[in-house]
């Protein structure tokens, strides 16, 4: 009998499980107020699925694939539309955009969408 842990189907669908379980204890009765326990909770999550993504030999690069424009438009010199199109994409704040969008104007043109 084959190793359950071994089964890529398995891994990957435990992943998404503590996926959806951080999104809703992270958005279960934790106020603005709590942000430290929150933190910690996603803290733990995150965890976990880097531990579940390295026994399954797999990589994970939030650069790797991003929305369409937020590589382009910085190359064009529109910083402001890539955080536009950063944040439709992914629904995050605009600091948090722009810190993303800076992280991939600083890793330059070698990424590709």
């Amino acid at each position: 009998m084959e190793d359950a842990i071994s089964d890529p189907e398995v891994i990957v669908i435990a992943m998404l499980m503590l996926f959806v379980l951080g999104i809703i204890i992270g958005s279960n009765g934790l106020s603005a107020n709590n942000s430290g326990k929150r933190t910690l909770i996603l803290w733990r999550v995150e965890a976990k699925l880097d531990l579940l993504l390295k026994q399954a030999n797999l990589s994970f690069d939030l650069y790797q694939s991003l929305p369409p424009g937020v590589v382009e438009a910085p190359q064009r010199g529109e910083k402001i539309r890539a955080i536009k199109f950063y944040r439709e994409a992914t629904g995050v704040g605009l600091k948090e955009a722009r810190d993303f969008v800076e992280e991939v104007q600083r890793r330059g043109p070698t990424l590709e969408s």
